[in-house]
């Protein structure tokens, strides 16, 4: 019996069937083990030597292994074709060689690019040793992405509160979203004119052309920069007769794509399909492991982590075949195409992304697949097909129109389809395309055909900032610069909206204040870190040691050497002297010219004291350098440039008197936006707080205004009197359920407008007001959170005997479960319902209770695991009993706390 270890237990299932009953098949379930998230787990000063840490859950998997192994001959590592699965391999083969399990054990490692019967039995016929080169580059990969982000990161905490996190990419994908945003904010847009006209050929038909020469001279972009200079064109043009010039046919071929790598099956699936990169890999990753077919578990795509475009010449093969059967031999070129990788080191497998065969069209499997699996297999299987497909030919025709002695020239253009070729069956897309003339076919025109003019238009344009970055022109950017690999660009991007550092609106990333200002810091201090070629360059130079080029160590004591002195020389470097080079680098961003010409630093407060960027407690705000005399505050946010906030910032303004309470109603701009209040707040005792002796009774609190925030629909210009004292009510009631006869709040939670009932809240659609909504809208939204929260009826299968309760089995959204109380465990793939009885369903529940205990450590871990993007924990403290302690960064804290629950603002 010899013993095979692959990652998921799905691949596990498909390979045991493969491979029969002289083998058992285990999963590993991704990486064993890991750096510890603490301080000293990478030690520079022993030559790097690197501490490693198991949870309970990889040691039982440990532990399977280990079990099957007793009387096994071989170990076979079948994990992915990649560096990271050489190291998963590795890993486990250290803890096994660690524990002496290995003696009289046979260790090899097998590779294959796609899950299918005849590749899993040819890589068992051709086995190999462990690769050392990559194990390497994934230490030296693991050791330097710890080392930037447990000595950067804590760096960030002191000098700069509110900092979540650096990472040796992270930091530089994030700095590419900021110098876009200035480059945005700094745009100057101008005006320009263009003018078309329509023009009538001798045999009738219509000609739209566009003025490219005037009075003799070519038209540059700017030459009609206004009103008055187009009109001036369109009455010189109007006085002149037109006739055809020149003539310009000419023939082009367009040739397909190469088949996707990882960061343009992103880019595509982003652009095609609205995917993000996350939602794309976790999508590719089932096509690979495999869906049922016919009865049999089939991988339908190749290893989706790569950054290689050849394709196999068993695939290529059999997509000329496919090609031929379905459309013809002319659609087929004479030789196959073959695709030499762009980039430099392309290491992470050994082919594109393509069909494991291309025999299975997409609509042959749609039955079988989910409507997102089905929509990513079609643009894989078409783009690869398109691939090896013959060229397109089209015919480009050029026209231009002048007036004698071509002192006015206008020019046409258009392009004919002769051939479609791969355009038959794919067309790329492009993030931001530029402006261009609609394809369309011209009439066949010879030179002096005479053409009457009929209508002139002028048109006025202006001129565009850049776009900001979607996830896909992100990626595209990042590996044009050289930065990150294939595995990696989707867990940037998702790291960098889990840091608050961007977020994302209408698909497009947009920077948050913090990430600014964590940019602003880095490219300050630590200028060399956050380039973009040193970066490349350090990825080619981790590219090397995968190649065997360079010793891996020799990279992190290069490393390592100028990035400790970077950080020990801000040691002494002072709060004051980090906000005086922030206030230079972002006072533009935060304090635009207003228009009026007048000072935007000038306090609103006070009159005379200029505002600038302070640091809290809770991180970064805007104050007056008059404090404490001024005691004017204001979030971090853009002023417009009439001075007033763009993000809704105002001074405090009276709305009037409460007629129930006789006190004053007020509109006030808080840290996290505008609110109403009720009174005024108490006087704060003057001098120090007196203590409080034993015995003594304490005396009472005074009593605190009461406040209400502004819904995110409610500006605060469309505030009085009579709203505000709607929103202080909250949470008000609405009536009485007519089923249970209990009540119906509406108010204001940290999460926006809700309904509550009987323990069950229900969010507002954006459409309905909180202040105004009626019972009878109420019990409608509330019956439709009651659909979504209950259990569908299930069948029992018996009691749980640790309390009784039963045990039930239900068929949900995504397939079958088992449910008991509050945990709910899917079925296995291939485990017939129909067959689960209680005994089949404890050990699943049980699973399931230890994976939900385990995710808490796990968050942690992941803090400081983000591959490239890896976050730093706070270095290790010492404790009142002397004892070393480890604080964990306030990310993996805040996971581990239970989400609050919902409520009003003034509950």
């Amino acid at each position: 019996m010899d013993v095979v270890v692959v990652e998921s237990p799905a691949k596990a299932k498909t390979i045991n069937k493969y491979l029969g009953s002289g083998y058992t098949v285990l999963a590993s379930f991704g990486h064993v083990r890991d750096l510890p998230p603490k301080d000293g787990s990478v030690r520079p000063d022993e030559d790097f030597a690197m501490d490693w840490q198991s949870e309970g859950r990889s040691e039982k998997r440990i532990a399977e292994i280990a079990q099957a192994l007793k009387g096994a001959k071989r170990l076979i590592l079948a994990t992915d074709p990649d560096r990271e699965g050489e190291a998963i391999s590795w890993h486990v083969r250290e803890m096994l060689k660690s524990r002496k399990l290995l003696e009289n054990v046979d260790v090899k490692r097998v590779v294959f690019n796609e899950i299918t019967r005849s590749a899993v039995l040819d890589a068992m016929r051709n086995p190999r040793e462990l690769d050392h080169s990559l194990i390497e580059a994934y230490l030296a990969r693991r050791a330097l992405d710890y080392l930037v982000g447990f000595t950067l990161s804590p760096v960030l905490w002191r000098k700069l509160p509110g900092a979540r996190s650096a990472g040796r990419v992270q930091s530089v994908a994030l700095r590419l979203v900021c110098e876009r945003e200035a480059e945005i904010e700094a745009f100057k847009s101008r005006e320009y004119w263009t003018i078309d006209a329509d023009f009538r050929d001798p045999n009738g038909t219509m000609v739209t052309a566009r003025l490219t020469h005037l009075k003799g001279r070519k038209l540059d972009k700017f030459d009609l920069p206004t009103r008055e200079a187009a009109e001036a064109a369109v009455a010189e043009i109007e006085r002149q007769g037109f006739a055809v010039v020149e003539v310009e046919r000419k023939q082009v071929r367009r040739h397909p794509p190469p088949p996707f790598t990882t960061s343009t099956l992103q880019q595509e699936a982003s652009r095609k399909l609205g995917f993000g990169a996350s939602h794309t890999m976790r999508i590719a990753q089932r096509l690979y492991e495999g869906v049922d077919i016919g009865g049999e578990t089939v991988g339908l795509i190749t290893y989706m982590r790569t950054d290689s475009v050849q394709l196999s010449q068993e695939a290529i093969q059999g997509a000329r075949r496919q090609i031929r059967g379905d459309y013809g031999a002319e659609y087929l070129p004479e030789q196959p195409r073959v695709y030499k990788s762009p980039a430099k080191n392309a290491q992470e497998a050994h082919e594109a992304v393509r069909p494991t065969d291309f025999s299975r069209r997409p609509q042959d499997v749609a039955d079988h697949l989910d409507p997102d699996q089905r929509r990513l297999y079609e643009l894989v299987w078409k783009r690869a097909m398109a691939s090896e497909m013959e060229s397109a030919t089209l015919d480009q025709v050029a026209i231009d129109i002048a007036s004698p002695g071509r002192e006015t020239v206008f020019r046409a253009t258009g392009s004919v389809i002769l051939f479609d070729g791969f355009l038959r069956l794919y067309h790329e897309d492009e993030d931001d395309p530029a402006e261009s003339e609609d394809e369309r076919r011209l009439p066949n025109l010879n030179r002096g055909d005479a053409m009457a003019r009929q209508a002139t238009r002028p048109e006025q344009h202006f001129t565009q900032p850049p776009p900001r970055y979607t996830e896909a022109s992100l990626v595209k950017r990042l590996e044009e610069l050289g930065i990150g690999r294939p595995s990696t660009y989707a867990s940037i991007l998702q790291v960098l909206q889990d840091r608050s550092y961007v977020k994302l609106e209408k698909k497009r990333f947009i920077p948050e204040d913090r990430g600014r200002l964590v940019t602003a810091f880095l490219a300050s201090f630590f200028e060399r870190y956050v380039e973009y070629g040193f970066t490349a360059a350090l990825e080619e130079r981790l590219d090397d040691i995968s190649g065997a080029r360079i010793d891996w160590k020799t990279v992190l004591r290069e490393f390592w050497q100028d990035f400790s002195a970077a950080v020990a020389g801000t040691k002494d470097l002072k709060v004051r002297d980090v906000l005086d080079k922030l206030d230079a680098d972002l006072g533009p961003h935060f304090f635009p010219e207003r228009v009026d010409g007048s000072d935007p630093r000038v306090c609103p407060g006070c009159g005379t004291g200029r505002l600038g960027l302070k640091l809290g407690r809770h991180g970064a705000f805007i104050g007056c350098a008059n404090y404490p005399d001024c005691k004017f505050t204001r979030p971090l946010a853009v002023m417009d440039g009439s001075g007033d906030a763009a993000a809704g910032l105002i001074e405090a303004r009276e709305l009037g008197v409460d007629p129930a309470t006789g006190k004053k109603v007020t509109l006030r701009q808080g840290p996290y936006g505008p609110y109403v209040q009720l009174g005024d707040a108490p006087p704060k005792p003057e001098g120090p707080k007196k203590r409080r002796k034993k015995g003594e009774e304490a005396g009472p609190e005074p009593e605190k205004p009461k406040r209400a925030s502004l819904p995110k629909k409610m500006t605060p210009d469309e505030v009085d009197l009579q709203k505000a004292l709607g929103l202080l009510s909250l949470p008000r009631l609405v009536g009485k359920h007519p089923e249970t006869d209990q009540d119906i709040l509406a108010g204001i939670g940290r999460f926006g407008p809700y309904l509550k009932h009987a323990g069950v809240f229900k969010s507002l659609p954006a459409d309905d007001d909180v202040l105004t909504v009626g019972i009878n809208r109420a019990v409608d939204l509330l019956a439709q959170a009651g659909k979504g929260r209950q259990r569908p009826p299930g069948k029992e299968l018996g009691p749980h005997p640790e309390d009784r309760k039963p045990v039930t089995l239900h068929q949900g959204r995504y397939g079958p479960y088992v449910a008991h109380g509050k945990v709910y465990a899917s079925l296995p793939r291939g485990m017939n319902e129909n067959e689960v009885t209680l005994e089949r369903a404890l050990p699943l529940l049980a699973a399931r209770v230890e994976a939900k205990g385990g995710a808490r450590k796990g968050r942690a871990r992941a803090a400081a695991a983000d591959g490239e993007t890896a976050s730093a924990a706070r270095p290790a403290a010492k404790s009142r009993s002397g004892k070393s302690r480890t604080k964990k960064p306030a990310d993996a804290e805040a996971a581990e706390k239970p989400a609050p629950k919902r409520r009003a603002v003034n509950e």
